[in-house]
């Protein structure tokens, strides 16, 4: 089954992708979600139009997340979170609290656009997030997290 996709869906496509899923997936959970339509021929023109109107705005938005990625490249983030004994911490620092850091720093992204490898964070120390700016545009982020007792 073709269908055109309406939002960005994890591990399927971006926004005004043509994907092609089985048919269970797209009539039971994307279609009645809003989240695709069928592709069909009227569909396809439909889109390809609006495509080509997009581009020019499309290229400032690709601008725009790349100025982006590199402020984020240079910003320096630290978590503070209780730890316990050989730097385990009590709980994890996911991507809710990366999000609360950043929207402080001034850089207010989604969660859903940080990608952490393993999930979460259990660990003191440096850790890299990967996160998506635009379809085109990642940038990574270093943070430290450091116990709760040294942020004070």
């Amino acid at each position: 089954m073709e269908l055109i996709l309406k939002q960005d869906v994890e591990n399927l496509g971006f926004r005004d992708d043509i994907v092609t899923v089985k048919n269970g997936y797209g009539r039971n959970f994307l279609i009645p979600q809003g989240l695709a339509v069928l592709a069909t021929a009227s569909a396809k023109k439909v889109l390809a139009e609006n495509l080509k109107q997009r581009a020019f705005k499309e290229q400032k938005l690709i601008e725009d997340a790349q100025k982006q990625a590199k402020a984020l490249e240079k910003l320096s983030i630290s978590i503070a979170s209780k730890a316990g004994a050989g730097n385990k911490l009590f709980g994890s620092v996911g991507t809710i609290d990366l999000e609360a850091a950043l929207s402080k720093a001034g850089q207010p992204i989604d969660r859903k656009c940080i990608k952490l490898p393993g999930g979460s964070v259990k660990t003191l120390g440096e850790h890299t997030a990967n996160i998506r700016l635009h379809r085109e545009v990642y940038a990574s982020l270093t943070f430290d997290v450091i116990k709760e007792a040294e942020a004070t």
